[in-house]
């Protein structure tokens, strides 16, 4: 496995050839920021021919497929394909954001893939590398996904091949260290000019071969002789953890007696071994040199895939339902079988419109096909339930800026439709005779909000079309109408996402929006018992307005709303105008008497008033209960209530002291603490809302990117003075401003 030299088997023009599902590899390359993964997939193509370096031209500029995939990957934060042929396979490459904001599209890349290159850099201090790659480890390893590791940024390194090949096998091993072992020993040439050694071959631990890339094409060879204990050494070890993973229980005997285990036995146990996703090989990978053809590990990687990785055949298909949760069978990887289909990324295109990204997981889509169209709706996220039919146009896979089209779709594999307008990420496509609904994959929680408003009059009619479209694309943002505020309000996953959604509204979709500042639902209450007399009367011509009522209003318990009392005896206020006392006094408690929040927990009781037997009426005493709150109010202290929610933070067991000191300083109340296995705590706190309108971004911050949390709301509890003077001076100083 990669210690054979091929020749590419695929081209440009042959990367939308339809291939069988036992032919084809579903990739997805994960890591974080800056770990070389565009770069590689750039390496990856050029290797397989699936691009050049030699350039075309395009409406009078030189222009080269290459270039193309670089600028249109390293500009998106979305899930990208770039489909090549290796050695008469079909492999899907499929490119992830690798900032922690964009976990939605790593997720929506997990599910399309049955297999994930995981990409560290040697260039980034290993600590770093550690906390960065733990999480999206964990994601990988949360759904099953067979993963090789690869090393880049050799030629630049601050860690050496050994040393992260360690990390790695420390950090992702987990409890098992020896299934993350090196396949291959990077081979070093000369110290050049900026003191770094470039890696310019790869020796196989298997075949004891070497395979040369210094010529810009890989040579295979021996190893040099000085390596030979080096290697051995190295070989042992692997050959150990391959026959750990092995399912073949004699093996591990036979090797403990002295066997030489063959080399084929050794290739297929390892094979089978990555398939099943108990054996992780490092590799080691770097782009090609100017001029040169095929760029370091590039082959072996290649190889890996083909050979290692495990086919859709291999892999157990989602769990599918009828659109009305009903059971239905189970589907396999069989382009006979039903078609089934699932939208794992929605993008729009300034010229073609709206391009759905599609896995096939069963039967075959065809152009100018009628599909079923099924979503779950996720209504707390803005989304509705739909299920309705609509006629596809046709089939593409991209290559570069173009899309080339594709005659049929079959299982296993992926293809781009274009203007399938009404379909959302996360969709499902099935025959419009027999129609089913696969089980989402799960969707992060977004947790900073983002407040916007139209910028002008013009924008208003296209606000609520254009946030429509960017939460059909990117089902990790979620809409909110708040209810309490009237805030139109986005959440976000973090500053980057947030910065994404306000640039996709403005140039995407065409609407300009204003940021402005989100505001936390707060409430107010009495502090004491109070009374409050209501007086509306007038006359001016005609029938004037005579009301009158005395209420007395306590504080009740959190969580008890406004109750309304009638204690009026003798009809001083006549029957039919005492519910109209208690919906003035209503009203008025939901605009609030002292900063314009509603009022809430409090006992309103009617003792008395009086009435005039013509002037008197509906509105009047609507009124005079509006006025008798408000003097109350002006009467007792007026308490403001904040919102406080339920903070469950899940970190490595580092970091536990940092954050529990951080939730202090957001007047935040540790309840508990809890271990959740593989060296991670639970903190569950309670922390005024007000305090974690940004925790999104600063629990990264504390925790080094490592730290996860939920909120939940808990109760609205009396804020302490200090700070709410604060923030009434605050409020004070904004209106001032905006006047």
């Amino acid at each position: 496995m990669g210690d054979r030299t091929r020749a590419h088997s695929g081209a440009a023009d042959g990367a939308a050839t339809p291939c069988p599902p036992a032919s084809v590899r579903n990739v997805v390359l994960v890591g974080h920021s800056g770990s070389g993964k565009t770069t590689l997939v750039e390496a990856l193509a050029l290797t397989a021919g699936a691009v050049n370096r030699a350039g075309r031209v395009e409406d009078g500029a030189t222009v080269s497929d290459y270039d193309e995939i670089e600028h249109r990957q390293r500009r998106s934060v979305q899930l990208s394909l770039v489909p090549l042929e290796w050695d008469g396979h079909r492999i899907n490459l499929l490119d992830t954001p690798g900032h922690a904001d964009f976990v939605g599209e790593l997720r929506a890349g997990l599910r399309a893939a049955d297999a994930a290159l995981f990409v560290v850099s040697a260039a980034q201090e290993a600590d770093a590398v550690a906390g960065a790659a733990r999480t999206v480890w964990e994601e990988c390893a949360a759904v099953g996904m067979p993963r090789a590791v690869v090393v880049t940024h050799l030629d630049t390194a601050r860690t050496g091949f050994d040393a992260m090949t360690g990390v790695c096998a420390r950090i992702l091993g987990g409890d098992d260290p020896d299934a993350v072992l090196p396949l291959y020993l990077p081979v070093y040439g000369p110290e050049g000019a900026d003191g770094h050694r470039r890696a310019t071959g790869l020796t196989g631990l298997l075949s004891g071969r070497t395979g040369d890339y210094a010529t810009g094409v890989r040579r295979e060879g021996p190893p040099e002789p000085g390596r030979l204990p080096l290697i051995e050494e190295a070989r042992g070890r692997l050959i150990e953890g391959i026959i750990a993973g092995s399912e073949d229980e004699t093996l591990l005997d036979r090797y403990l007696g002295g066997d030489d285990i063959d080399l084929a036995t050794l290739t297929g146990d390892l094979e089978k071994a990555v398939a099943r996703g108990v054996f992780h090989p490092v590799l080691a990978a770097a782009p090609a040199a100017p001029g040169a053809r095929q760029g370091l590990g590039t082959v072996e990687l290649l190889d890996l895939i083909t050979a290692g990785f495990p086919s859709p055949l291999e892999r157990p298909a989602p769990v599918v339902t009828a659109p009305d949760g009903s059971a239905r069978p189970g589907i396999g990887c069989d382009p006979e079988g039903p078609l089934v289909a699932e939208v794992v990324r929605t993008a729009s295109d300034p010229y073609v419109g709206r391009i759905s990204l599609v896995r096939v997981f069963s039967g075959t889509l065809r152009p100018d096909a009628t599909v079923r169209v099924s979503g779950h709706g996720l209504t707390g996220r803005g989304h509705q339930d739909h299920d309705l039919d609509e006629r596809i146009g046709s089939l593409s896979s991209p290559f570069g800026g173009q899309q080339r089209v594709l005659d049929h779709c079959a299982a296993g594999d992926l293809a781009c439709i274009g203007r399938l307008t009404r379909a959302e990420t996360g969709d499902t496509l099935s025959g419009p005779d027999d129609p089913l609904l696969m089980e989402v994959w799960p969707m992060p929680d977004p947790l900073l909000p983002l407040a916007v408003r139209a910028h002008g009059k013009a924008d208003e009619d296209r606000l609520s079309q254009g946030l429509a479209r960017l939460v059909a694309e990117d089902p990790a943002m979620r809409l909110e109408q708040n209810p309490d505020t009237g805030q139109l309000v986005l959440w976000c996953l973090g500053e980057a996402h947030r910065d994404v959604a306000l640039d996709r509204l403005r140039g995407r979709h065409g609407v300009q929006v204003d940021a402005v500042p989100y505001r936390v639902a707060l409430r107010e209450t009495f502090g004491g018992p109070a009374r409050g007399r209501g007086r509306q009367v007038k006359q001016s011509g005609g029938h004037g307005q005579f009301a009158i009522c005395e209420i007395a209003v306590e504080p009740l318990p959190a969580g008890s709303g406004v109750e309304f009392v009638d204690k009026v005896v003798g009809g001083a206020v006549p029957r039919h105008f005492v519910p109209s006392v208690e919906k003035g006094v209503r009203a008025q408690a939901a605009r609030g008497v002292v900063a314009g929040h509603p009022l809430v927990d409090i006992r309103v009781t009617l003792l008395d008033g009086k009435a005039h037997s013509v002037d008197s009426s509906d509105a009047a005493f609507q009124t005079a209960g509006a006025l008798a709150l408000r003097e109350a109010a002006d009467a007792a202290p007026i308490h403001l209530l904040e919102p406080v929610a339920e903070v469950t933070v899940l970190v490595p067991d580092t970091y536990v002291g940092p954050v529990m000191s951080d939730l202090s300083g957001r007047r935040g109340r540790v309840v508990g603490t809890e271990q959740t296995g593989a060296g991670r705590t639970s903190v569950r706190a309670e922390v005024p809302e007000l305090e974690i309108g940004r925790y999104a971004v600063e629990l990264r911050s504390v925790s080094h990117g490592t730290g996860r949390f939920s909120r939940a709301y808990a109760r609205h509890e009396p804020m302490p003075q200090a700070v709410a003077e604060r923030l009434r001076a605050r409020e004070s100083g904004q209106e001032s401003g905006n006047g």
